[in-house]
């Protein structure tokens, strides 16, 4: 894992990665509790195969502004470049915020995913890097050392250039289960589509008809004993207000103290009923959208004596 901290061979690096065309890409931030987070380090790894660190440059950049905004220039505001961070909102705010232009988040990536694909507590990038590629005793106190001193410790080095191996790791993993959730519709398989649907779908009746069953159940039994939390359970109750009025009341109000209340009001099917003819007269808009629902077919009853 290269550690630069010559100004002139940082520059140099982030020339060279001009011409990537994918960068994992970590950074750990000096005083990040303070009002005055100072960036520290860029970890940049631009082979999402090299499992040696060997590939991981290590960007000192602690008060550097001029070679920060030269990375944030030639790298985060690339369009060309896709730039891979975990939690990429936190790295963002000292890299070029909302002007950085092709970014991808395996944190989003990963919420994104349906829960049956990745059943995990949290999506944090240690859960995801124990989870899908194995990696055991991460060990992430060096994350709230101190990123200001100088020099690092070397176990802060170790933990600067591993987070982003686990990163490259992770997003292929996550483009893996990503393309099991968006594969081709024209090649899908509809009969075994519809077979796990409607299974699926079986469960899930059950399953929600117990759960609503066992919420009264408990919502009833915490009431009636004054309790209200369990270990897996918090009862809490809310205000629901409503505030209604006559439509007649409305357009008087409008009338005679003149408020400008010109709006467009959606016409239930009841209310164009209660209209009736009266709905000529009006000049109204139609909007039309296509809704597709999908729905069970219940198989077909066996005839009697069969």
């Amino acid at each position: 894992m290269p550690y630069l901290t010559d100004t002139r061979k940082i520059q140099a690096k982030i020339a060279e990665y001009t011409h990537a065309q994918t960068l994992w890409i970590d950074t750990e931030v000096a005083d990040y509790k303070s009002r005055n987070p100072r960036l520290s380090l860029i970890q940049v790894l631009d082979d999402p195969y090299d499992m040696s660190g060997d590939r991981v440059y290590l960007l000192d950049v602690l008060n550097q502004p001029d070679t920060i905004g030269e990375f944030i220039a030639q790298i985060m505001l690339n369009p060309e470049i896709e730039k891979v961070f975990h939690n990429a909102s936190y790295d963002l705010k000292l890299l070029g915020s909302k002007k950085a232009k092709n970014i991808t988040c395996t944190l989003d990536l990963a919420k994104n995913i349906p829960y049956y694909l990745l059943p995990l507590p949290n999506y944090q990038l240690k859960t995801l890097a124990t989870a899908l590629c194995n990696f055991h005793h991460i060990d992430k106190q060096e994350q709230t050392s101190d990123w200001g001193k100088r020099p690092l410790a070397e176990e802060q080095v170790d933990y600067a250039y591993l987070d982003c191996i686990y990163l490259a790791q992770v997003h292929l993993k996550l483009l893996e289960l990503q393309a099991q959730i968006n594969p081709e519709p024209t090649t899908e398989d509809l009969t075994l589509l519809s077979a796990r649907y409607t299974e699926i779908e079986q469960q899930s009746q059950l399953l929600n008809s117990e759960l609503e069953h066992l919420q009264e159940r408990i919502k009833k039994a915490m009431q009636a004993q004054n309790v209200s939390e369990t270990a897996y359970c918090k009862l809490s109750s809310y205000q629901r207000q409503t505030v209604k009025v006559a439509f007649a009341e409305l357009v008087r109000l409008v009338e005679t103290q003149g408020i400008n209340l010109d709006f467009p009001i959606t016409l239930t099917q009841k209310l164009q009923k209660d209209l009736g003819n009266n709905l000529e007269q009006l000049s109204v808009d139609i909007d039309e959208t296509t809704a597709w629902r999908l729905t069970s077919k219940k198989p077909e009853s066996a005839s009697e004596g069969e």
